[in-house]
């Protein structure tokens, strides 16, 4: 049995600076509307990323179609150019100011992948949980009574004049 119904959103479009970023908002507030608040970061990262991968890669169209698709417990985040060669991830030199991209969708998501999309064409995507994993509190963070609290920045020791007290607050060395 599905327990929620599939959910889909596609959005036509000319990968143009301009137009990912209203992109970036149709999927933020599709996201919203559909109570999934804590992917729309990772979310609008990967679909930036894809669509920057369109306008500076396809060939000879920069037309492409981003779906946003939510089935029982996964989001899947794709994008469908017209340029049939096949994105490739490379190791970027550490200075390097592009190559990153893929690399990062993969790191932030689930799963990703490319598929071909006819003979013309291929379907970038990549996949985000939408239920988060369980956190349980280690027995190492948990703290007893027993133990004194890490002293915060603005704490000093005592003096060793014993004019002042064993705990003073920090002081701004701005005036006023």
């Amino acid at each position: 049995m599905i327990s929620y119904p599939s959910r889909h959103c596609t959005v036509e479009l000319q990968a143009l600076p301009s137009r990912i970023g209203q992109v970036r908002r149709i999927v933020s507030a599709q996201l919203r509307y559909w109570h999934l608040d804590p992917l729309i970061d990772r979310a609008s990262l990967g679909v930036t990323e894809l669509l920057s991968n369109v306008h500076r890669h396809a060939q000879p169209d920069k037309t492409c179609t981003v779906e946003i698709e939510l089935l029982l417990d996964r989001l899947t985040v794709s994008v469908r150019d017209g340029d049939p060669r096949m994105p490739v991830v490379d190791d970027a030199e550490p200075l390097a100011t592009c190559g990153r991209g893929l690399a990062m969708v993969a790191a932030m998501s689930e799963s990703w992948g490319v598929r071909p999309d006819g003979e013309s064409g291929k379907v970038v995507w990549f996949t985000l949980p939408t239920t988060a994993p369980v956190a349980t509190p280690s027995l190492r963070s948990r703290r007893t009574i027993q133990e004194k609290p890490a002293r915060r920045f603005a704490e000093v020791g005592a003096s060793t004049d014993g004019l002042r007290p064993d705990h003073a607050p920090a002081r701004s060395a701005v005036a006023g």
